[in-house]
């Protein structure tokens, strides 16, 4: 069974920086893409970020320049390094794994951006 445990979410100040971590256990084949979302308050889930186990990397546009995606092939692990952060980067983050037909979601780490 593969699971997904979230952690480094908080209350952080606008302009203010966050880490992210996403540890993934269980049967994992090396060949596999981790991704993370995100789901603000009335809205639907998007994707944020996401890194093959190769290192191939993508983000959205609006937190280009701002966030960074790395991962730990060791360890299974995802990291999201929030920079610059937002009022509107407030929302529930959720890591993603994908491998084949299969695709895993942990249980959310709330990342709220206030003053």
């Amino acid at each position: 069974q593969v699971q997904l445990v979230e952690s480094g979410g908080g209350l952080v100040q606008p302009g203010g920086s966050l880490r992210l971590s996403c540890a993934a256990s269980g049967s994992i084949p090396s060949i596999n893409t981790m991704r993370w979302y995100r789901q603000a308050p009335g809205k639907q889930r998007e994707p944020v970020a996401s890194i093959t186990s190769g290192g191939s990397t993508t983000y959205r546009d609006p937190v280009k320049g701002r966030f960074t995606i790395s991962r730990d092939n060791a360890k299974t692990t995802v990291y999201l390094q929030m920079n610059s952060l937002k009022p509107e980067d407030t929302a529930v983050y959720y890591c993603q794994l994908v491998f084949g037909y299969y695709n895993y979601w942990g249980q959310g780490t709330q990342v709220t951006v206030s003053s």
